[in-house]
């Protein structure tokens, strides 16, 4: 008798079975994890969203979340710029180096804009790094927490003016 066989199971094939149940059982965890983050920041954005003055439900639009979060931190032409610099970039993936720039330039803009984000709330570079970081409860402690929406730079400008 085969010192690997015990009792017509093959010791391989069984310690291979419950290795490949133990990952699909952490695929599912993780699925699982990632969908409740998913589904706390939606409803962290909603709510800052609201508090910006925005309705709720543009939280929940694939790319006009993005828009309007452009919008109540920074300013539109910012969004169009970050999603021309994103196509072209996967235009150009066969050009690993121009596309690794652009690249860099969109984690740039968007690191920017969590700065520019923190700041509509009145928060300052460490709130910005947490969102940057930890972005799901730092959204969350925007949405349910008592920050108040100030305005982006050029809201606050055109209400100084007045």
């Amino acid at each position: 008798m085969d010192y690997l066989t015990t009792q017509g199971y093959d010791v391989d094939s069984v310690g291979l079975g419950a290795a490949m149940g133990m990952l699909a059982g952490f695929g599912v965890a993780i699925w699982i994890v990632s969908l409740v983050i998913c589904v706390l920041t939606i409803i962290a954005m909603w709510k800052i969203f609201t508090k910006a003055g925005e309705a709720g439900w543009k939280a929940i639009v694939p790319v006009y979340n993005a828009y309007i979060l452009f919008k109540i931190s920074w300013n539109t032409k910012m969004f169009w710029i970050f999603l021309a610099i994103s196509f072209v970039a996967g235009l150009l993936s066969g050009v690993p180096v121009l596309a690794f720039i652009l690249g860099i330039a969109d984690i740039v803009i968007s690191i920017m804009l969590q700065v520019k984000f923190a700041k509509a709330f009145g928060h300052g570079g460490g709130f910005a790094v947490g969102l940057i970081f930890l972005n799901t409860i730092f959204t969350l402690i925007l949405g349910f927490g008592s920050s108040k929406y100030v305005g982006n730079g050029e809201t606050a400008d055109v209400a100084k003016a007045e």
